[in-house]
């Protein structure tokens, strides 16, 4: 289950919108007051969305935005009016009063747009592991006669059938290979 993080000022508001977030199935909570205690958090857990009110009790709740891993919302609750005197473009408002669905569908569409955005900013791969497959397209290349796109389309095949890692499927394919005279 997703972790969303909700801070409030208010211990009350905090709680409603924890346990609706919980009650429905759309993401466990860690609930907290004050910007440094959803930096803890953070260091801690993977958390696509923050929900919070404009002020927390150590500043303004903005303040968090620049602090926040690349695939994590900030999702501002509050009047309509504090929410204007927002300034970052980045920074999603939900005006009160809000209807649950209302905030329920805008939560799960910011943890949806955490997971897309964690594919562009996490590393596809390591450069250890880049130099396995390359070795083992090498490998397939010179004893299987195969170009490298063939080789390529080999491995991902083999990989998907297995049902592993790329990775993990040229290993096994190097230690296969590495012992077998070139044709």
């Amino acid at each position: 289950m997703e972790t969303v993080i909700v801070a409030f000022e208010n211990t009350a508001m905090s709680q409603r919108f924890s346990d609706l977030l919980e009650s429905t199935g759309t993401a466990r909570c860690l609930t907290c007051h004050s910007g440094d205690q959803v930096r803890r958090y953070l260091s801690g857990h993977q958390v696509f969305c923050v929900v919070c009110g404009p002020h927390l009790t150590d500043g303004p709740a903005e303040w968090l935005y620049e602090d926040l891993p690349p695939s994590c919302s900030l999702l501002l609750v509050g009047p309509q009016h504090v929410l204007d005197a927002c300034a970052s473009r980045e920074v999603f408002k939900l005006a009160t009063p809000i209807r649950k669905e209302e905030a329920l569908s805008t939560v799960r569409l910011l943890l949806q747009f955490g997971h897309r955005m964690e594919r562009f900013v996490r590393p596809r791969r390591s450069s250890a592991e880049q130099e396995l497959v390359d070795k083992a397209k090498k490998l397939l290349m010179q004893h299987k006669g195969m170009s490298e796109d063939e080789a390529h389309r080999a491995l991902q095949k083999r990989s998907m059938d297995a049902g592993s890692r790329l990775t993990q499927t040229a290993r096994q394919i190097i230690a296969e290979l590495e012992t077998q005279p070139a044709e």
